[in-house]
């Protein structure tokens, strides 16, 4: 399941992508500064929410299903040490606590994208960073939501290839090899195709983008995300 833009009547579908912009700005400054359990089970809450106002539910989380190992892992390799006592618990309690908040973050961001249509969170940045710097964000951002599903294929469709050739009998190393190799030249092959695109279209930094307008929704949007910026600055002053 590749995660992005699901057409729906949810409420986060509802908002304007610049208060959701604002929720997950907060929230992921909170996530880093009440790093206490209870602070962070307050926040798990909220980010349930979050993903649940969007429609989604546990399988939109199953995208991230490649960060899972290292915030699994990240604690155990935080707690070993070279001596006596082999293992400390303090250490890896604190990193435990640490990969949740990158889980919870995921969470908010999965809400987000499943909610949000790239031309929206195109609009919604180059908007509210003015000139240049914002039009490039925004092109970025609009570039990278819609070729990394792609390129995830890519690399899929190149596992499978190999698995086709026989190549499962070959060591880990040398598939991972194989795969890396294939998806890059892939990604190339992409890139350059998108720059002949984008020249034979005549793109444009600042192209017509969809209207935006907040509504009565947005206004509570606004107010949690405010608040949680606040929060989290007033924690740290």
């Amino acid at each position: 399941m590749t995660l992005s833009y699901v057409p729906d009547d949810s409420l986060a579908h509802r908002l304007d992508p610049r208060s959701k912009l604002l929720v997950q700005v907060g929230f992921a400054a909170a996530a880093y500064t009440y790093t206490t359990p209870r602070g962070l089970a307050a926040l798990t809450l909220l980010a349930v929410v979050c993903l649940r106002l969007a429609g989604g539910g546990p399988r939109d989380l199953w995208t991230y299903r490649v960060a899972f190992p290292v915030l699994l892992v990240a604690p155990l390799v935080a707690g070993a040490t070279l001596g006596t006592p082999w293992f400390r618990v303090d250490r890896a309690a604190t990193t435990g606590l640490a990969s949740y908040r990158v889980l919870l973050i995921l969470v908010v961001a999965a809400g987000y994208v499943r909610s949000t249509p790239v031309r929206d969170s195109r609009a919604a940045i180059q908007r509210s960073v003015p000139g240049k710097p914002g039009q490039f964000l925004g092109t970025g951002v609009a570039l990278v939501f819609r070729f990394l599903p792609l390129l995830k294929r890519d690399l899929l469709t190149a596992r499978e290839a190999v698995r086709a050739r026989g190549g499962g009998a070959l060591p880990v190393r040398d598939r991972m090899r194989l795969v890396a190799v294939a998806g890059i030249n892939r990604a190339f092959g992409r890139a350059d195709r998108l720059g002949t695109a984008l020249n034979a279209r005549c793109f444009a930094w600042n192209p017509t983008l969809p209207r935006l307008a907040l509504g009565p929704a947005d206004y509570p949007a606004l107010a949690v995300g405010g608040g949680l910026v606040v929060a989290a600055v007033a924690s740290v002053v």
